[in-house]
């Protein structure tokens, strides 16, 4: 596979896992990503969606874990930008949200790196706003 190749490749899968959380397809999304993921997000004991994962299902079920304490009429997200080079992927842009429990939204910026082998997803390294989130999440 040529460099070119390889890169497209990683964007068009970087779309279709785009397109799965978008739709909240936890099935199609648990096809998405590898047998074993290195997933990363900042530890945040007050944030209940936050917890270390690894497998395919568990990445997967992270966007319900999200949708169950949050109110997804809020949840707001937008790309600015996708940066691929070969199977590496980052995805920069805003989200905000409002945690169901407190009632407290929160909001900035974050920074998404994916790594795609073979059509899976076998990194997902998430940088976002975690005060924030935290805030929004204590009573």
């Amino acid at each position: 596979m040529t460099p070119t190749d390889t890169a497209e490749a990683t964007r068009s899968t970087v779309r279709r896992f785009l397109e799965l959380r978008l739709a909240g397809d936890t099935e199609g999304l648990t096809d998405l990503f590898a047998d074993t993921v290195d997933w990363m997000l900042a530890e945040n004991p007050a944030v209940p969606w936050i917890r270390p994962r690894s497998t395919a299902a568990e990445c997967a079920a992270q966007a319900g874990d999200l949708a169950r304490h949050t109110i997804p009429e809020d949840a707001r997200v937008s790309v600015d930008t996708i940066l691929v080079d070969g199977t590496d992927a980052v995805l920069t842009g805003h989200l905000s949200g409002t945690v169901r429990a407190t009632g407290k939204s929160f909001s900035g910026p974050f920074a998404l790196r994916l790594t795609v082998e073979d059509g899976r997803i076998t990194r997902h390294h998430l940088y976002e706003n975690s005060v924030s989130i935290a805030a929004a999440c204590t009573p």
